[in-house]
């Protein structure tokens, strides 16, 4: 397989491009994923209400059952367990007046009332929050035979939604950051090697972008053709709201770029796990059938930055995955403490190995064995382990055809 070095890669791109092209092809980019991003975004968020809408009708509509003489109050009361634990948006409860029915905890649903505060203090919190409901959604209104009302419902979104009405915003930030990273790194091309690593690192902000911003789309989907399973709809809310804080992530790792960072006591044993649990509900979404087996010991305690060093068991994960070309991928990611003082986690693989050459220049910025990207993942890896954490990162075992072992050697924290 070809290799490419910075050195082609620049030149190649010189020959293609001006330099005024690239520039106007990272802002045409920019203004296209912050389009796409505010779009999607309200047609998700207003898909979301709609389904909110839908539940606190049916719920409602139960409730509506009781003023039927007739109506079978056990099953109405069996539907009311069984649909509660589902709603996730925060219901009040009132009289035809719109004061809270009494006693509050029995009539008002994912609201949390300080109970250090006195009645009547709890009494005009909720007032407060039923006129800030009845703003932006009308009450429904119980009524019995006679049209006498019993009982108003208000209620408004989940906090879900207020997060994802955020995410066009993050997602415009993380924009900004690559267009001005790359913006930067292409006007002074000529002039400085250090360019090389800013467009890489743009490149690198759009490759973190892509893993939540597949699954997000892939959970629309999954949202679309689930429309008679809550459940499933209500896990997969769950998943969306990680891809969101994943893109807060991304942002505060990109911002800490140039700054030293904050070095602590840190459980790695959990910092890895959560790597591990986030990419193995999303390798399938990438196009990837690769299981990831983990050895852990318990509540191993380092000085690390959770967030940096998160970034380097992500490259390793993604670097393991894309070198597996068969159809039975396997990684296999331990950590352990080797001695007192010690701690030293490794990353396998089955994938298609390196050369002795290869292993040798790995860690080399602009370094790739891969047809696409700018070899700057393993070099960051190096640096944050080896410069941020005084650790040590290197290729324990690699061949052609029988895979490739990294390890990560770091000092436990003695207290």
């Amino acid at each position: 397989m070809k290799l490419l070095s910075t050195k082609n890669t620049d030149s190649l791109l010189l020959k293609s491009l001006s330099k005024w092209q690239i520039k106007i092809f990272f802002i045409v980019a920019g203004l296209v994923i912050g389009i796409t991003a505010l779009v999607f975004t309200r047609v998700l968020v207003d898909e979301l209400i709609r389904r909110e809408q839908q539940s606190i009708k049916f719920y409602t509509d139960i409730y509506r059952g009781y003023t039927d003489p007739n109506a079978n109050i056990e099953q109405l009361a069996f539907l009311i367990d069984k649909i509660t634990p589902l709603i996730s948006f925060p219901i009040v409860l009132t009289d035809e007046k719109d004061i809270p029915n009494f006693p509050y905890v029995d009539f008002t649903l994912n609201i949390k009332l300080d109970t250090s505060l006195s009645r009547n203090e709890q009494k005009e919190v909720l007032i407060k929050l039923v006129k800030k409901m009845g703003s932006n959604y009308p009450p429904i209104i119980i009524e019995d035979n006679d049209k006498k009302v019993l009982t108003k419902f208000y209620y408004t979104h989940s906090a879900l939604i207020d997060k994802l009405r955020l995410f066009p915003l993050v997602e415009i930030l993380i924009v900004a950051i690559f267009i001005f990273i790359g913006y930067i790194a292409f006007s002074n091309i000529k002039r400085s090697e250090e360019s090389k690593v800013w467009v890489g690192m743009a490149k690198e902000a759009a490759h973190q972008l892509g893993t939540p911003l597949s699954s997000m789309l892939a959970w629309l989907e999954i949202i679309r053709y689930s429309k008679n399973d809550p459940i499933k709809i209500e896990e997969t809310i769950s998943e969306m709201a990680s891809d969101i804080s994943r893109l807060n992530i991304i942002a505060t790792r990109f911002s800490k770029i140039g700054s030293q960072p904050e070095i602590k006591p840190e459980n790695i044993t959990d910092t890895v796990e959560n790597v591990c649990l986030y990419f193995e509900k999303r390798l399938p979404h990438l196009g990837r059938k690769v299981i990831i087996s983990k050895k852990f010991d318990k509540n191993v305690i380092a000085e690390i930055n959770a967030e940096l060093f998160a970034w380097v068991i992500e490259n390793l994960l993604k670097n393991a995955a894309e070198a597996i070309e068969n159809k039975q991928g396997k990684v296999i990611i331990k950590l352990e403490k080797q001695t007192r003082k010690k701690v030293i986690l490794t990353v396998e693989d089955n994938g298609k190995g390196m050369t002795a050459k290869q292993r040798r220049q790995a860690f080399q910025a602009g370094f790739t064995t891969k047809k696409r990207g700018w070899g700057l993942g393993l070099s960051l890896c190096k640096r944050i382990v080896e410069e941020y954490h005084n650790g040590k990162i290197y290729i324990r075992d690699s061949a052609p055809g029988k895979g490739t072992t990294f390890a990560i050697e770091l000092a436990i924290n003695k207290k």
